[in-house]
């Protein structure tokens, strides 16, 4: 099946700008960032060594459970993306339907009300922990824009590519599996990357739930050294240098996808 060579990227989300491909100046806007960021976090520790040391052996579990929280919630979302795509494309009414209603209705709902919800309010019922309602809620939220990530790039597959599957004998199922689908990945990587690091950005609103991840380690530091601007000078460096990181690696596996495309 011909692969269509000339598509319209599709621009989504709130995440971190994904470098361009043929930007390799050392002074890039990205590369001025995430380096940038990187000295200062060496030098602060040289420059002043107490707090910073104490800083940055205090945060460190943080992180990892910052990356827990993101990677199980990014799986989850993107499996429930994928069916409530399905969904919206579906010429079932009913499953169009309820697909629709679970879009518009989590996306109407910020996610710090989920977490207090999933949390506080189903917690009542389901004792929930932490961490449990936390991946719940970032995976229902992110789950409704993934959606709509996965929609968009499946209708932006020419309705030709469909019908040419069907009169080689594909049933539909097998058309949107073996011929729409994975151009679609091809297409949606940017902005599902995009959603990766504003994903990891939001994680940050799980401290609330007394998950210990990077924003919760550096203001239980906080509270109990009173070194407000410190900790939290550490902690936006280390999220900037995290999202910066993971936007040049979804910029490099973009490149490498329309090299093979074309």
């Amino acid at each position: 099946m011909a692969e269509v060579k000339d598509r319209t990227r599709i621009e989504i989300t709130d995440g971190a700008l994904i470098p361009e491909a043929g930007d390799k100046s050392i002074f890039s806007a990205w590369s001025i960032s995430f380096f940038g960021a990187i000295v200062i976090l060496i030098l602060l520790p040289i420059i002043r060594p107490n707090p910073y040391l104490e800083i940055y052996k205090f945060i460190p579990d943080g992180i990892l459970i910052t990356f827990e929280v993101t990677v199980l919630s990014i799986i989850f979302s993107l499996f429930l993306g994928l069916i409530t795509g399905l969904g919206r494309i579906s010429r079932v009414k009913i499953i169009n339907r309820i697909a629709t209603i679970y879009v518009e209705v989590i996306r109407g709902i910020p996610l710090l009300v989920q977490l207090f919800y999933i949390y506080f309010a189903l917690g009542a019922f389901l004792k929930l922990s932490g961490m449990v309602s936390a991946v719940a809620a970032m995976s229902i939220c992110y789950g409704a824009y993934m959606g709509e990530v996965f929609r968009a790039g499946i209708q932006s597959i020419p309705k030709g590519q469909m019908e040419a599957s069907l009169a080689l004998g594909l049933s539909r199922g097998q058309a949107l599996r073996k011929v729409i689908l994975p151009q679609t990945m091809k297409m949606i990587l940017p902005p599902i990357g995009n959603e990766f690091i504003a994903m990891l950005k939001d994680s940050s609103l799980v401290s609330i739930l007394a998950v210990s991840d990077l924003l919760r380690r550096g203001r239980e530091y906080a509270s109990t050294s009173f070194k407000y601007f410190e900790s939290y000078t550490v902690v936006a460096l280390v999220y900037l240098v995290l999202t910066l990181f993971f936007s040049k690696i979804v910029g490099t596996m973009e490149a490498r996808l329309n090299r093979r495309g074309k």
